[in-house]
C-alpha cells in the first residue's frame, strides 16, 4: 500500500495475472523543469493491443521511455510483468529487456551491418545459430519489402527502408512486448497498412503491442484501446480488445 492508500505494484516477482505494463501514480520532469508527466494509471494487460496518440509535446515518447527502461519516473511506480523495476538491479536489467522489442523514430541500425545482420541482431545475441534463424529472418524481410536489400547497409536505404529494417528486428525474435514510436511515420499508407497486419498477426501469438502514432486513420483502423496523452494528462477511449 502506497503512503496515499493506493495499492502499490506487484513486486513478488513474475505473477502470471499481473499485466505486461502498470504504471501506478506515475510523474516524470526531466531535471529541474516542469512535469512533463503526471500522475499516469494504466495497466497493459498481457496479449493486449493498444494506441497511444496526442500532439507533439505531450509526453507519448517520454511515456515509452519509461516502459522500455531507458529513464525513470521522478514519482510513482512502473512495473513491468509484475516487477516493479525500481527494485531491479543491474543484473536482471538485461533479460528483461530481450522481453521488449522497440522500434525507434531514429531507427538505430548500426551502420557497419547489412540489414540481414541488423535485423538478425537480437537472435544472434540470444546465442541462436544462424543456421536456425537465417531462413526466418529472409522471409521477414521479403515480408517487408526488403527482399532485394538483405546485404544493403544502412546508409544506402530510405528513410522507408530503414523504418521497415528497424521494425523487423524489432518483432523478429516475438517479444512479449512490442513498443512502437511512430513506426509507419516514413511508408506510404499501403506498407503502413500491411505493416500494421504485421503488428496485429504478432499480437495473435501473444505479444502486447503498444503504438504510438499521429496517423489517426491507422489508429482508428482498428476496434483497440487508444491512449491519448495531452499536457501530460493521460485519457482511455475506444475498443475493448
Amino acid at each position: 500500500m502506497n503512503e496515499d492508500g493506493r495499492p502499490g505494484p506487484d513486486i513478488s516477482g513474475e505473477a502470471g495475472s499481473a499485466p505486461a505494463v502498470r504504471f501506478d501514480g506515475v510523474g516524470m520532469r526531466y531535471g529541474r523543469g516542469a512535469e512533463v508527466l503526471r500522475d499516469i494509471n494504466f495497466g497493459l494487460p498481457r496479449g493486449s493491443f493498444q494506441f497511444l496518440t496526442g500532439p507533439s509535446g505531450a509526453g507519448k515518447t517520454s511515456l515509452l521511455k519509461l516502459i522500455y527502461l531507458a529513464e525513470r519516473p521522478s514519482s510513482g511506480f512502473v512495473s513491468l510483468f509484475g516487477r516493479d523495476t525500481a527494485l531491479l538491479d543491474r543484473d536482471s536489467l538485461p533479460d528483461l529487456r530481450k522481453r521488449i522489442g522497440v522500434i525507434f523514430q531514429d531507427f538505430r541500425l548500426l551502420e557497419h551491418l547489412t540489414v540481414f545482420e541488423n535485423v538478425a541482431l537480437p537472435l544472434r545475441v540470444a546465442g541462436q545459430a544462424r543456421k536456425s534463424y537465417a531462413e526466418d529472418v529472409q522471409e521477414l524481410l521479403h515480408w517487408v519489402g526488403l527482399g532485394e536489400r538483405i546485404d544493403a547497409f544502412p546508409p544506402t536505404l530510405s528513410g522507408g527502408e530503414k523504418q521497415r529494417a528497424a521494425i523487423a528486428r524489432a518483432v523478429v525474435s516475438k517479444p512479449d512486448l512490442l513498443i512502437a514510436d511512430e513506426p509507419t511515420g516514413n511508408v506510404d499508407p499501403a506498407m503502413a497498412r500491411r505493416l500494421l497486419r504485421l503488428f496485429v498477426e504478432l499480437n495473435k501469438l501473444g505479444t502486447t503491442v503498444l503504438i504510438a502514432s499521429h496517423d489517426i486513420s491507422l489508429v482508428r483502423s482498428l476496434d483497440v484501446p487508444i491512449f491519448e496523452l495531452h499536457d501530460g494528462m493521460l485519457s482511455v477511449s475506444g475498443g475493448t480488445r
